[in-house]
């Protein structure tokens, strides 16, 4: 399509919607797929682990709200609005969530999001999901910039975003609100032809 602007679209609409959300793999027999109705156990544990409380905003009450999160996420897809993943182990419950806020298929930007379980952190899990995610989204979506933002306050995903191959791009000051007050935040991105 072409806007008013008689720009085109970077990713026609249908793209996403189209077809169904991949599966992405990973080694060791991790892969990054849809969210099931039955991970709602796992969506629930992420929400009451202090560290994922601490730096992603969304709270999970019972079980019965993980599955209507787990069903917006999946409107979201069809809506070409966001994409979300679970982080698994082949025929596993989710250990993380890895997704997309923010689509822009028309502009060609949108914002990576990412969370692990305990037991699946400082193994260099979200960095390889990371990676692995953003290169579908550039080349086989084919949006031009991905960008991950995070408090400053968070070197854990400032790492991650480093060893991903995200450029510092510089310092959001009192970009988000969390529960402590506003966090300045970092912003890194990535985008089209950038070196692997």
């Amino acid at each position: 399509m072409i806007s008013s602007s008689g720009i085109p679209d970077v990713v026609p609409p249908g793209r996403m919607a189209g077809g169904d959300q991949p599966v992405l793999g990973l080694a060791d027999g991790v892969r990054l797929r849809p969210w099931r109705p039955a991970d709602a156990p796992a969506l629930l544990a992420a929400a009451q682990d202090p560290a994922i409380r601490q730096w992603n905003l969304f709270a999970v009450a019972d079980e019965d709200d993980a599955r209507r999160r787990i069903a917006r996420m999946r409107e979201r897809w069809r809506a070409e609005s966001g994409a979300v993943w679970a982080v698994a182990r082949t025929g596993g419950a989710p250990i993380g969530l890895i997704g997309l806020n923010g689509v822009d298929l028309a502009g060609g930007a949108a914002e990576l999001v990412y969370w692990l379980l305990p037991e699946a952190r400082g193994v260099g899990l979200a960095v390889a999901a990371t990676r692995r995610l953003t290169h579908w989204t550039l080349r086989d979506l084919g949006l031009h910039r991905v960008r991950l933002c995070h408090s400053t306050a968070n070197p854990a995903s400032c790492r991650v975003a480093e060893k991903a191959g995200f450029t510092f791009e510089g310092t959001m000051r009192g970009a988000l609100l969390h529960a402590d007050g506003w966090h300045d935040q970092h912003l890194h991105a990535r985008v089209a032809g950038d070196p692997e």
